[in-house]
């Protein structure tokens, strides 16, 4: 037995390779929520966030997209503005979450970046997104580019979601569309379905036992009410 003084044995668990590996598993369909970054009347990554959602229909997913128009910048309106809280609500609904932004000067766009910045990391001692999966997604105008996904997965991380290894970056979106909104046949759209594919599994995967995964040793240490002292703290 290895030398840990500093360690509370009170709080310290082995991992249970039962409640890792058989939970009780749930029967309805993943709830997947899928998030785009452009205004615009023929957006590329709306356009791109719909055929994503068909996919994953096809795989048995039960999808709903956040449409961003009228939500509000951060901090210039309240959280009961009726599209925040609109936001927060599907993001308290869903199990797993895509992300998809163009590239704009070398970044995501700011349509979405408000859109996550709305998401917060806590409400009333809950986490909303924590343990939930995320997949990231870009389209670019010009040649490809992985600016917006490397930014979205940062945040990813920050957000405390269990981002996908895998993404879809398409560059010179407007070819890879249709009159009628539809993505074109090509490697670009059969990686599209890799990223939703692997999303399903990753979210069938960790849904059912995202409480034991979430499970720390220094949140039992401890008690409810200093955790929701902390996580409850008044906004920056």
């Amino acid at each position: 037995m290895p030398e840990t003084p500093n360690l509370e044995e009170t709080h310290f668990q082995p991992i249970d390779t039962e409640l890792l590996n058989t939970p009780e598993r749930a029967t309805h369909a993943p709830r997947i929520l899928l998030l785009y970054g452009s205004l615009r009347d023929r957006s590329y990554s709306r356009l791109m966030t719909e055929e994503a959602a068909r996919i994953l229909t096809r795989f048995g997913a039960d999808t709903r997209t956040y449409n961003p128009s009228g939500l509000p910048l951060p901090d210039d309106a309240g959280t009961d503005h009726p599209k925040v809280q609109e936001l927060r609500d599907l993001v308290t609904w869903s199990e797993g979450m895509v992300w998809c932004s163009p590239e704009r000067h070398g970044a995501m766009t700011g349509v979405m970046k408000t859109q996550i910045d709305w998401i917060p990391l806590s409400l009333g001692g809950v986490r909303p997104t924590q343990g939930k999966t995320l997949a990231v997604m870009q389209v670019s105008g010009g040649s490809q580019s992985f600016n917006a996904v490397n930014q979205l997965r940062i945040l990813g991380r920050w957000m405390r979601l269990l981002t996908i290894p895998n993404q879809s970056s398409t560059p010179k979106a407007f070819l890879e569309f249709d009159e009628a909104g539809h993505m074109k046949p090509s490697p670009f759209y059969d990686r599209m379905v890799d990223v939703m594919e692997e999303l399903m599994k990753f979210t069938l995967l960790t849904r059912d036992s995202k409480a034991y995964l979430l499970d720390r040793y220094s949140e039992r240490k401890e008690s409810a009410a200093e955790l929701s002292k902390r996580v409850n703290q008044a906004e920056i």
